[in-house]
């Protein structure tokens, strides 16, 4: 299937944020899911079903000085 991420169309073939988030060897510690313009909190990303056409962000959070 074919989703945005962060703008970029790629083909996926996750079915689940929490999927897309393994396939994309993502760490979830500092990571931010948005989903259709709404953003899921990380408790839900396993219950999320990804379809054709969806729209991700993926916003990490990094600290420095």
């Amino acid at each position: 299937m074919q989703i945005h991420i962060n703008g970029k169309a790629e083909e996926s073939v996750a079915e689940t944020i929490a999927e897309l988030i393994s396939e994309r060897k993502l760490a979830t510690k500092s990571l931010v899911v948005e989903h259709n313009r709404t953003i899921v909190k990380q408790a839900r990303w396993a219950e999320v079903q990804l379809h054709d056409g969806d729209k991700i962000e993926l916003l990490s959070f990094v600290g420095g000085g």
